[in-house]
This record gives C-alpha cells, structure tokens and sequence, in this order.
C-alpha cells in the first residue's frame, strides 16, 4: 500500500470528526511558538522536501530520454544510454540520502515536540486543584498526553511536508506532462472521480466501523482495567462468577474480532480500488500514447515518460483533495492539548514569594472562608464526558473560621463528619487556597510563601496514605530526594517497621506493589510515616491516620505517630481519644465553624456538641470499665472523603 493511498484513507476516517470542532482564534500563533526553536530543522527538512520532489518528476523524464536515444540510434547512442543510466542512479542515490535526511529531521522536530507538549501539560496538570482529578476521567486525560500530542506534532511532519511535496510534485508533473501531450494527460485524468468519488463513500463507512472498533476497544480495555487492578481482583473473587465474567468478556472481544475484519476488508477494498483506478490510467496511457507513437504524433519516450509520470500524479492528487481535513485534523489535536494548558492552575506561586522561616510551627487561621470550585472552574467537559460542565457555584464550607496553633502545640479537630475537618488541613498545606481570610504557617500567608518551603515545613498523613509501585527506598525518597541509606534506616525504625523490612529479602529495595497492596494496611501506614520523618517537617497534620486498622496494626501505627509527633506542632483529625484528651486544644467544628474549643475535661463539663459526640461514641461501654483508655474506640469514625462537599 503506498502512503498517499494511506494518508488519504486517515483524512476520510476523520472528516467528520474535524468538521464538528471549532479550532479556537490564535491557535496558529500558539503552534508557530512552539515551533520556533525548531525553525532551522523545518527549513533544513522543507528544502529536502522540495528537492525529492524535483528528483521524483526528472526521474520519469530520463526514462524517456532512455527509451528515445535508443530508438533513434547512431554512434553515441549506446554512451549516451549509459551516461543518463547513470544520472538516474545518481537522483536514486540522492533521493535515498534525501529520505534519509527527511526521516531523521522529521523525526528530530516530531519527536522534540512531543517531548515539550508532553512535559508542559504534564507539569500543568500536576499544578491542578485536586477537585480537578476527582472529576477528570484518567483514561481521557492520559489520551492528551498521548493521541492528541503525537497527532499534533504531525502538522509539522507529515502533514506540513506532504502538503509541500505534494503541490510541487503535482505542478512540476502536470506542467511537464502537459508540455509532451496534452491530450493523453487529459484523458488519463477523467479516472480520477471514479476513484475518488466511491472512495470516500468507502470512507465514510470505514469511519463509522473504526468509531465502534474504538469504543469496544475502549470498553474492553475498561473491563481488564477494573478487574485486573487489586481491589477489582479482590471484588471479583469474593463476588463474581469467573464464567459469567469470561463470557462477558468473549463477547465484546468477539465483536471486536467481527470488526476488525470488517474494517480489514473496507480497507483492502480501498487501496484495492485506487491501484486498479492507477494501472487503468496507466493502461489507458500507454493504449492512446503506443497508437500516437506508431503514428508517429509522439516518441515511445514521451509514451513511458507520460505513463510514469502519471502514476506520480494521481498520489498528490488525491491526497491534496483532503488537505483541508489533514490541516484540520492537526488542528484540532493541537486544539485540544491547548485545552487543558489554559486551565488555570488550582495554586500559583507568585513573583515574590518568600520561604517560611525554618522550623516555622505556628500555624494561624484568621476569618478563613472557602468554597469548592464549581466544576466549570477546575475541569473540561471533554475529560468528564459529559456534553456540558455544571456552573452552578458551591455552597460555601468554611464559615469564618479562626484559631491558633502554638510551635509543638498538639490540636485536634473533631466534629460530624462533613463538618469541614479535612478541608481545614487541607488549607493548611495549601491544596486548596482560601476563598476568604487568610491560613499563616510561621507568620506568614501561605499564599505568599514559596510552594517548596511550604512542603518542606507541612508534612501530611492521611487515613490511606498511597505508595507508587515501586521500590521503599524510590517510595521513601519521594519525601527528600537526597536522603542516605542511613537516614532511611533511621527514618523506618523511628516508624516502628525497621525490622520488617530487614526481614525481606530484597530489603529497601523490596517492590511494594500497587498501591502498596503487598503489605498490610497498617505495615503501609508505618511506611507512609517514615517517608513523613524522612521529611522532616517541623509541622504535622494526620487526617485519620489509624482509621481501618486492627487493633494490633492501631498499636504498632500509634507508636510510630508518637516518634512523628515528638517536638513537632501537630493538627490531628479524629485520632484515637488518647491522643485527643492529651492535645493543648480541641477543637469543634461543626457546619463550617468552629462551635467549640477547649480542652477534653472542660468540654464535657461544658455539654454542649463534644459531649454529645462523647456519650454517643461511648454509651456501650461497659459497666465499671474505665471509659477512655488508649485502646478504646476512636472518638468518631470520620469518612475517607471529604474532599468536595
């Protein structure tokens, strides 16, 4: 199959995709930017471009320079054959360096391109709220950084150059061919709607079949991603049946298999097609242009010249019938990556931010206000799939909210769930920004200090702390990229789980498994603990950090929350009620705000919120058992999620 045969059987497929995108106003300006730094490479390439093109249609014309010498014989003529021979071996000789060339470019600027596409939306996204990725579809997001920025690059390798080659190619030729006979190239012309014409009919089917091939695909693809993943794995051996499930899957997969030959005999139909249309032109040249020549009207060269021109003449003819939808089609893709670079970013780091002084441990919330971003603010209906974004603005969360957290003072917050606990820390580490008032860590708004000082002085553990499949040491290091063996070490004994990874055999290099699954959850939690005194930090916010545990897991974890705690100013979130009768301040939030505030004697003395939370979680207690002991039950079982409210 030749590639202009293919280039256009790919813009018939996305024809009707492209004709339904409105390709923004300053798209161009933004691609040439991107362009720039390759702008010699894009010269260097188009010049080789435009010479292959010369040599394409001067080839054809030594043909017939061949076949005519010959005929007219003479003394020189057999040295004359050879001399242009050789000619045409030098233009094979430069046209293979030339590809070459234009391959190497072609993939120098590609390839460029798509490393800095993929590397700015990939440092954009990082820099998105969280909300951003509760809503987004993963798979959708990651088909930006990978279909939609390699279908952007080709506007600058086979789009830009086959447009080029192309036009040259196709000018040179039906000017040349038009020169030795207009007729013949006339006639050899009047094919070309036959083919073209039921090719895009053949198209326009093909197009639909590779839409349901794509979304079966897509499904399939879903299903295994489900159920191949540990917690689908697990869902599916405790309640699914392995038959039901195999043959759900036989199905889709057979209508996969139905489609793809489908698709194989549509595509084969087509280039079948267009290369029965070619050697018919061809066929038809040299019927028309031998019955000349044996009239004497032309030369046998000119008949050969014509019929090689012309099988150079119907590939840019048919693939430039379809540059509209190739330019589009590049457009959209760049369009479309261009998309999720102008969501503003959830945190910005401003101009002149200053670092948090080290060992900063106060933290302060003065009349602090938030609300959730609304969905049109932080996502794409495209990454939702959903046909429009809702826009209606959340209810705030946070009313007013103030306190003060001392250097090594410990505050816990407790409350209803849904209260606004969560979001509170979450202000503090700024994952989100206030919406009004202002959060202070070491007397400074944390909207005007640096990001990197404000992760150096805030460590977080929360209730499901996740590990990356990989490696404990590549794990621990993630907190402090520079830390030694030793201070890894130290940082895994502090945290209570030292000897069980020394009692692995590939130790800190032990693999932990998706999301950490090849340990248990409170082996996990202890982990994710010394990965935070790694760190180092000089304040510490736990958000239900012993939730889920067994009581043996809930020990080990809260020995090592000990060592973590130790010297450090701590905001606690739900902990076990040993922890919250020793903090400096309790904290009660309910609604938004925060109702109550006090120690643990003096708010159950006060019998407001906190001791009704108190009897609540305690009414079972047994009779003449003292209630409250380190073992005992938690205050109150906070949900995982209170990221939206």
């Amino acid at each position: 199959m030749s590639m202009p045969s293919w280039n256009m059987l790919r813009s018939i497929q996305s024809a009707d995709r492209v004709a339904s995108h409105q390709v923004k106003p300053g798209t161009m300006r933004r691609i040439l930017r991107f362009a720039r730094p390759y702008r010699r490479d894009i010269v260097v390439f188009l010049i080789a471009v435009v010479v292959a093109a010369g040599i394409g249609v001067a080839t054809p014309l030594l043909a017939g320079d061949v076949i005519n010498t010959i005929t007219r014989g003479g003394a020189d003529a057999a040295g004359a054959v050879i001399r242009i021979a050789l000619l045409i071996a030098g233009l094979a000789v430069a046209d293979a360096l030339l590809s070459l060339a234009q391959r190497w470019y072609s993939a120098r600027i590609g390839e460029g391109i798509i490393l800095d596409l993929r590397t700015r939306v990939y440092d954009h996204v990082q820099r998105m709220p969280l909300q951003f990725f509760t809503r987004t579809q993963t798979g959708a997001l990651v088909s930006r950084l990978n279909n939609d920025v390699v279908g952007a690059q080709r506007a600058f390798t086979s789009t830009l150059s086959g447009v080029l080659s192309n036009v040259i190619q196709l000018v040179l030729t039906a000017v040349v061919m038009f020169s030795l006979s207009w007729p013949i190239t006339v006639l050899s012309l009047l094919l070309l709607p036959v083919f073209i014409i039921p090719a895009r009919r053949v198209g326009a089917r093909l197009a639909e079949i590779t839409r349901e091939s794509y979304n079966l695909d897509a499904k399939m693809n879903a299903t295994m991603t489900e159920r191949f993943n540990v917690s689908g794995a697990l869902l599916v051996k405790l309640f699914g049946r392995p038959d039901a499930e195999a043959a759900r899957f036989g199905e889709r997969a057979e209508r996969v298999r139905d489609i793809g030959v489908q698709q194989a005999m549509f595509s084969r139909t087509f280039f079948v097609a267009m290369l029965l249309v070619a050697s018919l032109a061809q066929a038809l040249t040299y019927g028309l242009g031998g019955w000349l020549a044996v009239h004497g009207q032309v030369s046998a060269g000119t008949v050969v010249t014509l019929a090689l021109l012309l099988t150079r003449l119907y590939g840019p003819l048919t693939a430039l019938s379809n540059v509209r939808v190739d330019v589009m089609s590049a457009l959209v893709s760049f369009d479309r990556v261009f998309e999720v670079l102008d969501l503003a970013p959830g945190i910005a780091e401003r101009p002149d931010a200053a670092p948090i002084p080290p060992g900063a441990g106060r933290i302060e919330f003065r009349d602090v206000r938030f609300r959730y971003p609304s969905a049109s603010e932080v996502s794409l209906a495209t990454l939702e799939d959903v046909s429009t974004l809702d826009r209606t603005e959340n209810t705030p969360v946070l009313h007013g909210v103030d306190f003060t957290v001392e250097p090594g003072q410990l505050v816990a917050l407790v409350g209803p769930s849904g209260a606004g606990k969560s979001t509170i820390s979450m202000l503090v580490s700024r994952i989100y920004d206030v919406t009004g008032g202002a959060v202070l860590v070491g007397g400074v708004d944390v909207r005007d200090t640096t990001l990197d000082s404000l992760r150096d002085t805030v460590g977080v553990v929360t209730q499901d702390s996740h590990l990356f499949h990989e490696t404990i040491a590549e794990n621990l290091r993630y907190a402090r990229p520079g830390a030694t063996e030793a201070e890894m070490w130290a940082a895994l004994d502090g945290a209570q789980v030292g000897d069980l990874v020394r009692a692995l055999p590939d130790g800190l290099e032990t693999v932990v498994g998706e999301r950490g699954y090849r340990f248990s959850g409170g082996e996990k939690q202890r982990i994710a603990i010394a990965r935070l005194l790694l760190k180092q930090p000089s304040i510490v916010i736990l958000d239900e950090a012993t939730a889920h545990l067994d009581s043996e897991s809930e020990a080990a974890v809260q020995r090592a929350l000990s060592v973590a705690l130790e010297n450090r100013t701590a905001l606690v979130i739900a902990h076990r009620l040993s922890t919250i009768r020793e903090a400096d301040q309790i904290l009660v939030v309910d609604r938004g705000r925060v109702v109550e505030r006090g120690t643990h004697d003096s708010l159950v003395a006060a019998g407001g919120l906190y001791a009704d939370l108190y009897r609540t979680q305690f009414a079972a207690a047994s009779p003449g058992s003292p209630p409250f002991t380190a073992e005992e039950v938690e205050i109150l079982p906070v949900p995982a999620s209170t990221v939206e409210p």
